[in-house]
């Protein structure tokens, strides 16, 4: 595959971000590519996560935080950092999977209806076409089709993760951030989640970070090495891991490092 000949989803811009005074990213420039999955790898606290975190605006949750740069989403070429775009509209086109699953205290059923009726959806017939075609792209349906009225808590840690990718298609989001979504999970759990990402590429946007290199290896099309908040080097997957252009990545990659 031709890197170049893929549509370009969202791209960093000469991105800074700070904490107060600290500068957690450095003049990032990175392309997104439109249904691909782009991973994230590098040491604990390089900026992967501060990174995933500006395009969905969370940083704006909390005083103090600041960008710089921009980050263009396309097609209609929105700077999603501007002042004069709302983060709710952002987190509306761009969902978000965490690190530890986090259903709502609410039944299945409502957990994937939430952003549904955020949005201001009432209709019976809506929600509930929406949720099944939501479970049913999490491959959680089958599993959970008999008990739809029961609490999210009940299910297993791999189902409630599913369950949490679930609530987050069912608003067609045109970008998916996962944290480290398999982190909290068993071996099993996490194949099915690193087989749900491979399928969900067809028809959305992937960028997820990751710790485990081999995650990274098996599901991703592009791999971007961060350190200490800098991007280091991105390329297609196999170039980084088979042939990296840059020594702190082949150090990173075979383990000297890091």
């Amino acid at each position: 595959m031709n890197i170049e000949t893929t549509a370009v989803k969202a791209e960093a811009q000469d991105l800074n971000f700070y904490y107060g005074n600290f500068q957690a990213l450095k003049s990032l420039n990175m392309p997104v590519y439109d249904k691909k999955v782009t991973a994230l790898i590098g040491p604990s606290g390089c900026g992967k996560s501060t990174f995933l975190r500006c395009f969905n605006r969370m940083h704006d949750l909390y005083p103090g935080n600041r960008y710089e740069g921009g980050i263009n989403f396309y097609p209609d070429n929105t700077n999603l950092l501007s002042d004069k775009v709302d983060p709710i509209e952002v987190r509306m086109r761009i969902s978000m999977v965490f690190q530890k699953p986090n259903p709502f205290p609410k039944s299945i059923y409502e957990n994937v209806a939430y952003g549904l009726r955020v949005r201001g959806e009432s209709r019976r017939a809506v929600l509930d076409e929406k949720v099944e075609e939501a479970l049913r792209s999490a491959a959680l349906w089958g599993e959970v089709k008999d008990r739809l009225g029961e609490l999210a808590f009940n299910l297993s840690g791999g189902q409630q993760q599913r369950l949490c990718i679930a609530r987050a298609l069912a608003t067609d989001p045109e970008l998916m951030l996962f944290d480290e979504p398999t982190s909290a999970l068993d071996p099993i759990a996490t194949a099915s989640i690193e087989e749900l990402v491979s399928e969900l590429k067809q028809k959305v946007t992937i960028l997820i970070v990751t710790h485990n290199m081999q995650q990274a290896a098996r599901i991703s099309d592009h791999t971007a090495y961060m350190y200490l908040g800098e991007l280091i080097e991105f390329g297609v997957t196999d170039q980084i891991f088979i042939k990296p252009k840059k020594k702190a990545t082949e150090d990173y990659i075979t383990g000297r490092f890091g």
